[in-house]
Order: C-alpha cells, then sequence, then structure tokens
C-alpha cells in the first residue's frame, strides 16, 4: 500500500486531482467528506457537538447549522479548539477505517487540505502538492466560484503560502494550465505512485 498525502491551496485544483486520481483506481480519503460524516445527524459526533456548543447550533431538521457554528468558533479560537478536539480524532479513526479497507497494493490518496498547516507530511509515504500560481488561483476563484477578489485573497492568505507547501512535496503537480494539460500530468504522476505501489 502506498500513501500519498494530496494537497493545495484553495483554487490551485486540488479536488480536480483527487477526482482524476479516482478515475485511475486510487482509493480516496477526503477529510472534508468525512469530517461531514462523523457530525451527520443522528452521529455520536453531533452529539458531541451539541453538547459542547449548545442546540442553537443545529438546524430545524435536526442537522448541524454550519454558518452558526461557524460563526461561534471563528471568532474564538478557544472554541475552535474545542470543536476540533472532537472532530479531528473521528476523522483520524475513520480515515484509517478506510485505509485499512484497502486492497495492499492501493495507492490510498488522502485528500487534506491543510496538511501542510498541521505538519502531516510524515504521516505519508509521499505528498503530491497540487500547485498553481496566486493570481491564477485568485482568477479562479472569482471566476468559478464567485468570490470577491477581497476574500478570495484573505482565504488564500489565511493558508499555508506556496512556499510551506513546496517545501513538503515529493512530487508537484502544475495547475497552471487547462484541463487537459492537468490530465496529462495527473496521468504520469498516477505511472509512478502505481509503480511505486506495485513494488
Amino acid at each position: 500500500m502506498l500513501k500519498i498525502g494530496l494537497t493545495g491551496g484553495i483554487g490551485a485544483g486540488k479536488s480536480e486531482v483527487s477526482r482524476l486520481f479516482a478515475a485511475h483506481g486510487a482509493v480516496i480519503v477526503d477529510s472534508d467528506v468525512i469530517a461531514r460524516e462523523v457530525v451527520a445527524p443522528g452521529t455520536d459526533g453531533l452529539a458531541a457537538v451539541v453538547t459542547e456548543f449548545g442546540p442553537q447550533v443545529l438546524r430545524e431538521d435536526g442537522a448541524l447549522d454550519r454558518p452558526a457554528l461557524g460563526a461561534i468558533v471563528f471568532a474564538d479560537p478557544e472554541r475552535l479548539k474545542a470543536l476540533n478536539a472532537i472532530v479531528h480524532p473521528l476523522v483520524r479513526a475513520r480515515s484509517a477505517a478506510l485505509e485499512a479497507a484497502a486492497a495492499p497494493d492501493a495507492v490510498v490518496v488522502h485528500d487534506v487540505p491543510l496538511l501542510a498547516e498541521n505538519g502531516l507530511a510524515p504521516l505519508f509515504d509521499l505528498v503530491v502538492v497540487v500547485d498553481a500560481a496566486d493570481e491564477v488561483r485568485v482568477d479562479r476563484l472569482v471566476r468559478l466560484r464567485g468570490m470577491a477578489e477581497e476574500e478570495a485573497r484573505a482565504r488564500m492568505a489565511a493558508q499555508a503560502s506556496r512556499e510551506e507547501r513546496l517545501a513538503i512535496a515529493n512530487l508537484v503537480i502544475d495547475n497552471g494550465g487547462g484541463l487537459a494539460e492537468l490530465a496529462a500530468r495527473v496521468d504520469e504522476v498516477w505511472a509512478q505512485l502505481a509503480r511505486r505501489a506495485a513494488a
């Protein structure tokens, strides 16, 4: 089994690379998806969040009200720590279970947005960074996600710098061009990963 950490700054195209890896047969372990699953209605995770933050973080249908919770935790670092103390162990446990269920020769790709920020590179056999110039990323966030330019720049500034991400990369996938160029680069990287997993 080859454990890959996949990361990239907002707007770099990490989600598209994850999708292309999945099409090649990678087992994808997506931290963001799992973080939503572990606080879905009926889970112990959601019960723990409600115990910590109160019923005002629930919508009328019993699901987590993300904007309401976000307003609490992003205004107070201590409350964010409390939330992370609930959610992160659940995400780690679910990620480990998905990895354990993969075939012995699998390429398991952990899609981790904050890999650099949280110092997680040592957990993986290789770190793959999806990279694009800051101006390209700003343009994508404005054009494709409808963000104001200031919001796009603020989101980028809140993450690790491009240099910090590249410093932990074993492989870099340049996504400064179009989708066809990206797919070709992913094909090259996948061939390397598959060879290593089989070795």
